[in-house]
C-alpha cells in the first residue's frame, strides 16, 4: 500500500516525545549525542510533523522511527557544527576584515594553546610577587622593534584612536587635514570618534591641498594635539599638496602640541625588502617626529586583533591611566600571540617564511600559477560537463582596510558555465554553484563577476589542495 492508499494522517498518530526516545532506532543517537541535546532536536521534528500534518501535506512514511532518526541526524549534526568555521579564502583579498584578517603563525598557536587552558601571569609580576602590568609581556618587544620609549595594547586601532583622543583631548581642539578624514570599513569616521572622544574637530587645509602655514593659523589656546592620518584606503591624484611628518612635527614641537600618527594598517619592516608597496613603519614614524603612533596588529604586521600605540613615556602613562583603558584592553589569548609575532620580527631575514600574511602576500606569480595548472584537471573533473574551468592571470588585493588599493600578480582558475547548443550559456548556474561551494565542509569563498566565478589561488597553501580538491569530488 503506497501512501495514497492510506487513510489521513491524524495528529493523534505523531508519536509522543517520551515513546521516541525509548525507539531502538534512536539508540545511536542517544548514546552519541546525550538525553538533553536529542530531546531538544526531537521535540523541534515532532513540532515540524505536527504542523504538516494539520497542512493535509504529511505522508505516512514521516512517522516511522527510521526516517524520524535519519532527520534527527541531520538536525543534531547541524546544532553542533560550529559557527565561526574555518574557510578557504580565495576572494583575491588576503588581508580580508570579513575573514579575520592576518593568519597566526605556528608560533603564535603554540602560545594560544599554552595560555588558554590554565593560569598564566596576566597581572602578575612574577619577580616581586605583587600585581603587574599586563602590557608587560608585550611593552619591551614594541619598543625594542619601534623605537618608542612605551607602548600599550587595546582591542583594536579604532580603540586606540578614541583612547588616545579621550586621554588627550577631552573637551579641547584636534586638528586634522581635510584630505585625512577618513572612513573604514564599519563606517569608522575620523569625525565620529572625535565626537565620541569628546574632542572638537577643527578641519585644516582643503581635501586636495593642505599647507604648513594651515596647521600654523589653526593653532589655538584650545588645541590639544595634532593627528596625521595614514589615508591607506583611498588616493588623492592630481593637484594635492599635503605637509611631511617631519615639517609638521617641527611645527608642532615649536607649538608644544603633541602629533599623533594614526598609520591605520602599520608595519614593523620595510616591505620594499619584499618588492611590496612601502608603508611608513613605526620607526620611521616616530624618527621622523611622532610623539604618539597606533597602529593595528591584524593587518600587514602578521598577528592578532589589537591596537598598538607606541611613543612617548609621558603621553603613554597618560593613556594608561584612563578609564577607557580598561574597557578596551585585551586578554590573555591575544597579548599571548601577539607576544609570539613580535618575537619573529627579531630576525626579520626569516620573516617570509615563518609570517603567514608576509608569506602569501609575497608568493611569486610563477609559483601560483603552477599551481592553478596542477589543480584545473581535478576541478574539472569534479565540476564534471556542467562547467568548463582554466586559468587566468589576476590581480590580488592586500587587503580591504590595508593598503586595497594596491594589487598583486596572481593567477585564478575561472569557472563558467558550459555551452549548450553551441552558443548559450545556462542562466543561474554559477550563482548556485557560488552557494554549493560556500556549503562545503569548509566552505570556499570566491568571486563571482563577469559571468565568471573566480577562484584566486594566492591564499590556497600547498598542504590546502588535498582537502580542496577532496570535497568538491564528494559535493559532485
Amino acid at each position: 500500500m503506497n501512501d495514497s492508499q492510506r487513510p489521513p494522517v491524524r495528529p493523534s498518530d505523531i508519536p509522543s516525545l517520551d515513546r521516541m526516545l525509548r525507539e531502538p532506532a534512536l539508540a545511536g543517537l542517544l548514546a552519541g549525542f546525550g538525553h538533553s541535546e536529542l530531546a531538544v532536536a526531537l521535540r523541534v521534528q515532532l513540532d515540524t510533523l505536527r504542523q504538516r500534518v494539520l497542512a493535509g501535506i504529511a505522508a505516512g512514511t514521516e512517522f516511522t522511527p527510521e526516517f524520524i532518526a535519519a532527520h534527527l541526524q541531520e538536525r543534531l549534526r547541524a546544532r553542533q557544527q560550529a559557527s565561526l568555521r574555518a574557510v578557504f579564502n580565495l576572494t583575491g583579498t588576503v588581508l580580508h576584515t570579513n575573514l579575520g584578517r592576518a593568519a597566526l603563525p605556528e608560533e603564535a598557536l603554540e602560545a594560544l594553546l599554552r595560555s588558554a587552558g590554565t593560569a598564566v601571569n596576566l597581572e602578575y609580576n612574577l619577580g616581586t610577587g605583587e600585581r603587574g602590568d599586563r602590557d608587560a609581556h608585550v611593552e619591551a618587544l614594541l619598543c625594542e622593534l619601534t623605537g618608542a620609549a612605551a607602548a600599550t595594547v587595546v582591542n583594536n586601532n579604532a580603540a586606540a584612536v578614541l583612547l588616545i583622543l579621550s586621554s588627550l583631548a577631552a573637551r579641547r581642539e584636534v586638528l586634522v587635514s581635510r584630505g585625512e578624514l577618513v572612513e573604514i570599513g564599519g563606517a569608522f569616521r575620523i569625525p565620529d570618534i572625535m565626537r565620541q572622544a569628546g574632542a572638537r574637530l577643527v578641519e585644516v587645509g582643503t581635501t586636495n591641498r593642505t599647507r604648513l602655514t594651515d596647521y600654523e593659523q589653526a593653532m589655538g589656546a584650545r588645541s590639544a594635539l595634532v593627528m596625521k592620518v595614514h589615508t591607506s584606503n583611498y588616493v588623492i591624484q592630481g593637484f594635492t599638496e599635503s605637509v611631511s611628518l617631519q615639517d609638521l612635527a617641527g611645527l608642532c614641537r615649536a607649538r608644544k602640541l603633541p602629533l599623533i600618527a594614526d598609520l591605520g594598517s602599520g608595519s614593523l619592516v620595510d616591505l620594499k625588502e619584499w618588492a611590496l608597496p612601502q608603508e611608513p613603519t613605526a620607526r620611521e614614524t616616530l624618527a621622523a617626529g611622532a610623539d604618539l603612533a597606533c597602529f593595528s596588529g591584524d593587518k600587514l604586521l602578521g598577528g592578532p586583533q589589537a591596537g598598538i600605540v607606541v611613543g612617548g613615556a609621558d603621553l603613554i602613562a597618560r593613556i594608561k591611566k584612563h578609564p577607557l583603558k580598561r574597557a578596551l584592553r585585551v586578554g590573555k589569548l591575544p597579548l599571548a600571540a601577539l607576544e609570539a609575532v613580535l618575537r619573529l620580527y627579531r630576525t626579520p631575514e626569516r620573516l617570509a617564511e615563518r609570517l603567514p600574511t608576509l608569506r602569501l602576500l609575497t608568493r611569486p606569480a610563477a609559483e601560483i600559477e603552477a599551481q592553478a595548472r596542477r589543480l584545473a584537471p581535478g576541478v574539472q573533473g569534479a565540476l564534471a560537463e556542467d562547467y568548463e574551468v582554466s586559468v587566468a592571470a589576476v590581480k590580488s588585493q592586500i587587503g580591504s582596510g590595508a593598503l586595497p588599493i594596491d594589487l598583486l600578480p596572481s593567477h585564478a582558475l575561472c569557472i563558467r558555465a558550459a555551452a549548450r547548443d553551441g552558443s548559450t550559456r545556462r542562466r543561474g548556474g554559477l550563482s548556485r554553484l557560488e552557494r554549493t561551494l560556500r556549503a562545503l565542509p569548509r566552505p570556499v569563498l570566491s568571486r563571482l563577476a563577469d559571468d565568471t566565478l573566480w577562484l584566486d589561488l594566492r591564499c590556497l597553501e600547498p598542504a590546502d589542495e588535498p582537502q580542496f580538491i577532496a570535497q568538491l569530488r564528494q559535493e559532485h
